[in-house]
């Protein structure tokens, strides 16, 4: 058997090659966009992929499967009930494909989604005991997949989450304990709210460490489930439409040029959104202005899904020889409007001075300070309410989430300073960034972000944010 797992660590995504190495027949399950590396592994092993398998309707990335089914000839595989704009191959509970010896069983394991599915992965036909299962978004390790993603096409977190406490407690739970568990998620991804940063587990594992494993009512499941979801990116709804769709093919060789000063300044002047994925701290130096900043070392397609408009052209600003890959990874979640990129923003941004601007940031001495002050700013806190619950909070902050800001910017004051803060700073200039673009005017984020706040604290606020 071969068997391969790719992750990408800035969607904390999983996928996954199975094949058999004597017949040379291969599925990809649950693959990205940019395919070239399933091509070419397959190539290198001797192996033809005739099948591709996605476990659900991913939301928070644009799935390949119709990049691979035209690279390869494979077939596209959902679960039952799938409906999409191009031919599928229904697969039902029970199924078996065979790849020669190594054989998959198709596992319905409703629940984050209707049509959700795991693959179950046996190295010989006759095994007794799955080599593994793929479990999609269905089980992670440490937490099971969020009910509550749909609720805009009418399905409601109650009726999914019966459906899950179905899948993960009866089905899944009910498979050896020696049976490895490949998610398609990790740490960081926004499809659950306890993940591990292990890539793979047993069942018996689950069964022990897994809060969604031990048993439980189908209420007390449901109720435990839905409990403390961060609100979804805002591009999730964008994506799962996307892989319905029969829509372009993402290609490597036709991505965004070089763009020269006078193009992209033209660009800009037509209207395009310069995404600025430097380090905070060059960002605050001197940015041109409307720019948001998405800093491309930390999760910058979800936060780039979270804060830009599919509809918009971008242009992109890039730390240096990283533009291809900024764009890439834009184009991983469905955002293929990037016009092109500066290869020289240092030139650039001193060409263009007159609509270069700082950033303000603030540290927590000085927003103490202001905050004693006779017109005090409003601190606007974009962490998540876990996040919030678990380390303490600026007692007058307003709060709204970074998924929760471009929707909710009509609750700010627009004659009133603001002081952006998260954890530790960095999507505080996401955030703040985002709403300079959208006109609001002495706008600052906090440095070190709460963490800088908590340990500049005065003892009695120490003792009072404790609960001491």
């Amino acid at each position: 058997m071969f068997f391969t797992q790719y992750y990408l660590d800035c969607l904390s995504q999983a996928s996954y090659m199975v094949g058999d190495e004597k017949t040379g027949r291969a599925v990809v399950v649950d693959p990205r966009r940019d395919v070239s590396e399933y091509v070419a592994d397959a190539a290198a092993h001797g192996l033809t992929v005739v099948g591709v398998v996605n476990t659900h309707f991913h939301a928070d990335f644009v799935a390949g499967h119709l990049e691979l089914a035209d690279e390869t000839g494979a077939w596209i595989g959902y679960g039952r009930g799938a409906v999409t704009e191009y031919p599928i191959r229904e697969l039902t509970d029970g199924e078996r494909i065979s790849l020669g010896d190594v054989t998959l069983e198709i596992l319905e394991t409703p629940g984050h989604t209707p049509e959700s599915i795991s693959v179950l992965v046996y190295e010989r036909a006759d095994d007794a005991v799955p080599y593994g299962v793929l479990t999609g978004d269905a089980l992670f390790i440490g937490d099971v997949g969020r009910p509550d993603l749909l609720a805009s096409v009418g399905v409601t977190a109650e009726e999914l989450g019966a459906m899950l406490h179905d899948s993960v407690q009866r089905k899944l739970m009910g498979l050896p304990d020696d049976v490895r568990v490949f998610p398609a998620h990790g740490a960081g991804s926004a499809c659950g709210k306890n993940l591990s940063t292990e890539k793979q587990s047993t069942i018996g594992e689950q069964r022990a460490t897994n809060y969604a494993c031990v048993p439980m009512s189908r209420e007390e499941f449901v109720a435990l489930v839905t409990a403390g979801r961060p609100a979804a990116p805002g591009y999730f709804a964008y994506d799962a439409e996307l892989n319905r769709k029969d829509r372009a093919r993402y290609d490597a060789s036709a991505a965004p040029r070089p763009l020269t000063l006078a193009e992209f300044a033209g660009l800009r002047a037509a209207g395009a959104v310069v995404v600025d994925a430097r380090d905070p701290q060059e960002f605050a130096a001197g940015h041109l202005r409307g720019a948001v900043n998405v800093p491309a070392d930390g999760r910058f397609a979800e936060q780039a899904g979270t804060v830009l408009d599919p509809a918009d052209d971008l242009l992109v600003i890039a730390p240096h020889d990283r533009e291809e890959e900024v764009v890439t990874r834009l184009a991983r979640i469905g955002l293929d409007r990037a016009a092109g990129f500066l290869t020289d923003p240092e030139e650039a941004l001193e060409e263009l001075a007159d609509e270069v601007a700082p950033a303000s940031r603030v540290t927590a001495t000085h927003l103490r300070a202001a905050l004693g002050s006779d017109r005090p700013p409003l601190v606007v806190d974009v962490r998540t309410c876990g996040e919030r619950e678990a380390a303490g909070f600026i007692g007058t902050a307003l709060h709204i989430p970074l998924g929760e800001l471009p929707r909710r910017t009509d609750e700010l004051p627009v004659d009133r300073p603001l002081v952006v803060h998260c954890a530790g700073g960095h999507r505080s200039s996401v955030a703040a960034s985002v709403l300079r673009h959208r006109g609001f005017d002495g706008v600052s984020d906090l440095l070190g972000g709460y963490a800088a706040w908590a340990l500049s604290a005065e003892p009695a606020e120490a003792t009072a944010r404790t609960g001491a």
